[in-house]
């Protein structure tokens, strides 16, 4: 599947290091399911819930609130699956900037 994202231009400069903080926060949600640490999970999902549309990555703020739910009922697997699925989600997206 291919996702395209329109940012306005006054954004772009912060754009590379919004992805990147994502992929810190994709290893996170791994080392956290790794250890069972719920907690990690519900607050990363969480912020990513609250950011994503800020940017214009509904999809990362779709992925967040599920991400969210999964540290909540204490299921690191699923925690895991969403991970992997933010992570072909950044590799696919496409952005353009207006």
């Amino acid at each position: 599947m291919k996702y395209s994202v329109v940012i306005d231009r006054d954004l772009e400069d912060l754009i590379p290091g919004f992805l990147q903080k994502r992929q810190e926060d994709i290893n996170a949600i791994v080392t956290a399911a790794d250890s069972k640490d719920s907690e990690t999970i519900r607050v990363i999902g969480h912020t990513l819930k609250g950011i994503g549309g800020g940017y214009g990555f509904d999809r990362i703020t779709e992925l967040g609130a599920a991400i969210e739910q999964a540290g909540k009922q204490q299921e690191p697997v699923r925690a895991r699956e969403l991970a992997q699925e933010l992570k072909q989600y950044l590799e696919v997206v496409e952005i353009c900037y207006e």
